[in-house]
């Protein structure tokens, strides 16, 4: 599937079209491909605030491999040179008037980026504040990164990270994931960071090698998209999906290497069933090797509340909510199913944060998601594991290609991109999450959503 408007408005009569008739024209991502570069330039980093972060942040992007350049003028301009990404490390802000240098910095250094572009903003938590003047400098930054990710041009987005102190060592993951084709369409989205103890020498090509992942939902779409991710990425991918996609659900698992279990995840002996066959069938030596497990199953019964029977509100919710939390708690109960260091990735909505008419029950049971991901995520880092819910925004899959036409162009150009999503971004963002070297995230919500312009 594709944005079939995107590339029109990218071709060459395309092109001269809707300049002569003065219609937007979104540009073409910059994607992962395996084997590319971080970052297709260098990348300049500057400071606001004490700025604790810079000489990691360096050490990181040098290792790997980005051309790492520092403000030579007083205007915070470079050598000309157009840039793949501007990192701006804002720790230590401790009143408004430190905001003045972010600006200094930011506003020439933008006007040099590239075609799909970096801005990355690294801070502290505005919830650790010393003071009102302090909270409120590091609170701004929020308003700051949306506003830039509204305003920038050509495929660039714009993200902030707030590093607590001691997080300092979960910066690395999220700051390649940021910079990278990972996440071409997660625009002005703030993440915060975790302590916690992160593996080092992860291998940048296969950072998933040797894992087991549980996909439920994976017969397609989005789910057939996580799979062949994951599997790109080195893990051994079990998908899961109900009886009746058994014959979708076998062709993407023979695709990617993987095993295809039919399961319907509401049935009542569900969550042990899957506990069985992992334990039988994915046993590792030392345990049972299931390392990452992905709630992608979801479904919509769509009509007004007002209208809508028992039957379409209880199905939703037994499957995008209930189901994750039964399956998730199956696994912990077990004690010997989910290994150490494991990674739960859980799929919302932008409905469960934004609302939808119409989708009374489908945004209640992915707002309940969030909501199980934060509670659970102090369990999990007792584990050395984590939890973290997606949320996409409106992707191009073949259940939004049957929308009407006026409802599916609306849905997907109210954002900053201009554009839908594809399953690849969802897919991308989920695997990210899935490394070892994300351990600092948990608890987390990220929205795969082109930085859409409702709930933000």
């Amino acid at each position: 599937m594709a944005d079939w408007y995107t590339n029109f408005a990218n071709s060459g009569f395309g092109t001269t079209i809707t300049k002569q008739l003065g219609l937007p024209r979104p540009a073409v991502l910059r994607r992962y491909e395996p084997g590319q570069p971080l970052l297709p330039g260098p990348v300049v980093i500057g400071s606001a605030g004490q700025g604790r972060l810079r000489d990691t942040v360096s050490a990181v992007l040098k290792d790997a491999g980005v051309t790492v350049l520092s403000p030579v003028t007083a205007d915070g301009s470079t050598d000309g040179e157009k840039l793949g990404a501007v990192v701006l490390d804002a720790t230590g802000l401790s009143s408004p008037g430190d905001l003045a240098s972010a600006h200094d910095f930011l506003a020439p250094a933008i006007k040099r980026l590239r075609p799909s572009g970096r801005v990355l903003i690294l801070a502290d938590p505005p919830q650790a504040a010393d003071s009102p003047a302090q909270a409120a400098a590091r609170q701004a930054i929020d308003g700051l990164v949306r506003s830039i990710g509204k305003e920038l041009l050509n495929g660039s987005t714009a993200n902030a990270v707030y590093v607590p102190e001691g997080a300092e060592a979960s910066v690395a993951s999220p700051l390649k994931f940021f910079l990278s084709g990972r996440s071409a369409y997660v625009d002005g989205q703030l993440l915060t960071l975790s302590p916690a103890d992160v593996p080092t020498g992860e291998d940048a090509e296969k950072p998933l090698a040797g894992k087991v992942a549980v996909v439920t939902g994976a017969a397609r779409g989005i789910g057939a998209a996580i799979a062949q991710v994951m599997a790109r990425d080195g893990a051994h991918v079990v998908a899961v999906d109900i009886p009746a996609a058994g014959d979708s659900l076998a062709k993407v698992a023979n695709e990617i290497g993987g095993t295809a279990l039919q399961l319907d995840i509401t049935a009542s002996d569900a969550p042990q069933r899957l506990v069985e066959h992992l334990r039988e069938r994915h046993h590792a030596g030392v345990g049972p090797g299931v390392d990452i497990v992905v709630h992608n199953a979801g479904i919509t019964r769509d009509k007004l509340l007002v209208n809508m029977d028992a039957a379409r509100w209880n199905s939703v919710m037994a499957v995008n909510l209930q189901a994750q939390l039964d399956i998730t708690q199956a696994l912990l109960d077990d004690g010997d199913v989910l290994n150490d260091g494991a990674r739960i990735v859980c799929v919302s909505s932008q409905s469960g944060i934004a609302g939808n008419r119409g989708q009374t029950n489908y945004a209640a049971s992915k707002a309940g998601v969030i909501g199980m991901v934060r509670a659970w995520a102090p369990q999990f880092a007792e584990r050395n594991a984590t939890i973290n819910a997606v949320a996409p925004g409106f992707i191009i899959t073949e259940m939004t290609a049957k929308m009407p036409l006026g409802t599916r162009e609306v849905g997907s150009r109210i954002n900053s991109l201009q554009q839908g999503g594809l399953p690849v971004d969802v897919a991308e963002t989920i695997a990210w999450l899935s490394q070892p070297g994300s351990a600092g995230v948990n608890g987390q919500t990220v929205r795969v959503c082109g930085q859409s312009m409702l709930g933000a």
